[in-house]
């Protein structure tokens, strides 16, 4: 049995991977932030700076939630809608 490319099963690929491009993009520029958290701060008047920064990367972090939860679910949704296309023809190709 030969596996041919139609048209609508490229045009799903590309979409698929321009998901997961996107998708490790993302979860690597959120591993960078992570890299500068710190898990307690001990801080007097003196360090209030350092207390601005955690918050700045705080939200920096949770406004990189939904973008997340966007490309993870198009990449899933895609890598299942191709994965479909191809059992749908090797069934086809049977008959």
């Amino acid at each position: 049995m030969t596996w041919t490319w139609t048209p609508a099963m490229i045009a799903v690929g590309v979409a698929c991977s321009i998901f997961a491009v996107g998708l490790v993009i993302l979860l690597i520029y959120r591993s960078t932030l992570t890299l500068h958290e710190e898990d307690s701060l001990y801080l007097d008047p003196a360090n209030s700076h350092l207390q601005q920064e955690q918050t700045e990367l705080l939200v920096k972090m949770n406004r990189l939630t939904v973008p997340v939860w966007i490309f993870g679910t198009g990449f899933g949704v895609m890598l299942l809608v191709l994965a479909g296309m191809f059992i749908y023809q090797g069934l086809n190709a049977v008959q």
